[in-house]
């Protein structure tokens, strides 16, 4: 008996001993892999690279380059969450999720593993959730690299995130981090079930397409109405699919339901446009939910309290306190040969009766050729020309014939009055691209339901009425503001503390009914951030802990 203890000690003694010598080879692996990585050394396993520079080396520094994932169950999950990560518009691909399935059957069919490899399967999943993380807090497609006026916020990260990760892959705690690191807002998670809603779409075929003919009005008869009907009982917009062919009261309901949807004028006709719209493939709007899933990740993170938000694409601003909107109009926006940039500034002031001074594109494209053609354009628009220091010029003593081939030594200002291309009212957050909010003479544009018509600022509806809400004065109603304007004195009024404005570009938008409203992508923004989001990963450039 006392032979047998002493020999399930030394099995037990040798097996322990064999574990420790594993485990100290192990670390010497992992510590190898983490010091090419601070020479910048590319490291790679089983065809997948690691990507992480700063959080991966830093996380096994501080463990004495210890294995991370000794907890099956925290693999487990990972591979759970993985699984599941196309809910997000997220591709399983790059967070090596095939090779580390492949690794881990390999590992667990060996009874002696490499210790080489179980160290890159273990570097390998901890990259896998690094990228994860990165990607869910700041986004995979850099916005920077898109478009050069960018300047949101886009730093994450810091010690806290390395002990976050460590503890939840140590704890099993990982559902609760990749929670805690998605984006918590209503217009992500209403993405996130038009996503599903429209990928089950496409796994039953989609939906049928409308054949083009002439436009169909309610009252009409005709066998497009058929393959109209089946069309919205797709999406939802019909409850029965029938083959009446007669454009009944029930199909104009469902045709006003569908525009609304896609961001139509909801006429109940269909026409060009509604045809159109009715003929996108599925796969088209799985690929414009996915974009503005990106969109959210790059800026609604880490929002204010109070903000002024200036939809590009849905021609709107909203006026949001405490997480509601108090204020909402319709504007107008850059044409799509001057389109409105996008960025983030602060409103610090409102000037009544504003002058208009000609921007330079403006003036060389513009107004310069109209004066060539016409002398009198001048004085019936009220505007003047100044030299650069601010004094009058007489335009008579001005030969028009030379521009606008040449330079022009001089600027031209409007003066404030109801047809002052500034309407009435500016809104100023002073920026270097010369972009601000403001009233505008031509109101019948309001009427249109898509509104690109302005050279690059916002025109905004019922401008007064947005002033009073910025204001939040009792010192400064409408009434008084309206009386300001009677006086046509230029007058700046500072407001009580700047409200950040964010101006931003959507192509998908959350609906007052749950739902999502999808939009033109007026300025052709969509396929360059769909061509980064199907791209194989890559780490982007920038002040983003990785």
């Amino acid at each position: 008996m006392l032979a047998r203890i002493c020999s399930m000690l030394l099995v037990l003694m040798f097996a322990q001993l064999a574990h420790a010598v594993q485990a100290d080879t192990e670390n010497s692996d992992i510590r190898l892999g983490v010091e090419k990585i601070r020479n910048g050394v590319r490291l790679e396993f089983n065809g997948e690279s690691i990507s992480s520079e700063l959080v991966l080396p830093a996380l096994y520094e501080r463990r004495n380059y210890a294995p991370v994932w000794t907890n099956p169950r925290s693999i487990d999950q990972l591979f759970d969450i993985l699984g599941k990560i196309d809910a997000d518009g997220l591709d399983s691909d790059d967070y090596h999720l095939p090779a580390l399935q492949s690794m881990r059957a390999s590992l667990s069919k060996d009874a002696d593993p490499d210790p080489a490899r179980a160290a890159g399967y273990d570097l390998l999943l901890t990259d896998s959730l690094i990228r994860l993380g990165y990607h869910l807090m700041a986004g995979k497609v850099d916005p920077e690299a898109l478009d050069a006026n960018w300047n949101m916020n886009t730093a994450i990260g810091d010690l806290d995130t390395i002990l976050a990760m460590a503890g939840a892959i140590e704890n099993a705690t990982l559902p609760q981090l990749v929670d805690s690191l998605r984006l918590e807002h209503p217009t992500y998670a209403r993405y996130k079930r038009a996503l599903a809603h429209y990928r089950e779409i496409g796994k039953q075929g989609g939906w049928p397409s409308v054949p083009d003919g002439p436009t169909l009005k309610p009252g009409m008869s005709d066998e497009r109405v058929v393959a109209i009907r089946r069309r919205l009982v797709v999406t939802g917009e019909l409850e029965n699919d029938t083959s009446l062919e007669l454009f009944d009261d029930q199909l104009e309901a469902a045709v006003k339901r569908f525009q609304k949807v896609n961001g139509l004028a909801a006429d109940g006709v269909v026409g060009s446009g509604t045809l159109a719209a009715m003929n996108i493939p599925v796969q088209s709007r799985i690929d414009q939910i996915r974009v503005n899933l990106e969109r959210a990740r790059w800026v609604l993170h880490d929002l204010p309290g109070e903000y002024v938000l200036a939809d590009i694409a849905g021609f709107r601003v909203r006026y949001v306190r405490n997480g509601k909107e108090i204020w909402s109009g319709r504007s107008q926006v850059g044409k799509p040969y001057r389109k409105t940039p996008i960025f983030r500034d602060s409103i610090r002031y409102l000037e009544v009766n504003p002058t208009w001074t000609v921007p330079p594109t403006i003036l060389k494209d513009d107004i310069l050729p109209k004066v060539k053609k016409d002398p009198d354009y001048l004085q019936r628009k009220d505007m003047q020309v100044l030299t650069f220091s601010g004094e009058p010029v007489d335009p008579s003593t001005i030969d028009w014939r030379l521009y606008p081939d040449s330079p022009f030594a001089y600027m031209i200002r409007q003066q404030p009055g109801p047809d002052n291309a500034l309407g009435r009212i500016k809104f100023m957050f002073p920026n270097k691209h010369a972009i601000y909010l403001h009233d505008t003479p031509s109101r019948s544009l309001f009427n249109h339901n898509a509104r690109a018509f302005s050279s690059g600022c916002i025109r905004v509806e019922h401008p007064f009425e947005f002033a009073e809400q910025l204001l939040d004065d009792n010192a400064w109603d409408k009434k008084r503001l309206l009386g300001v304007v009677e006086s046509r004195e230029t007058t700046r009024i500072n407001l009580n503390r700047p409200v950040t404005v964010l101006l931003l570009y959507w192509t998908v938008d959350a609906d007052d009914d749950g739902g999502v409203i999808f939009k033109q992508d007026v300025y052709d923004r969509d396929p360059a951030i769909l061509r980064e989001l199907n791209r194989p990963f890559q780490f982007r450039d920038g002040p983003i802990l990785d």
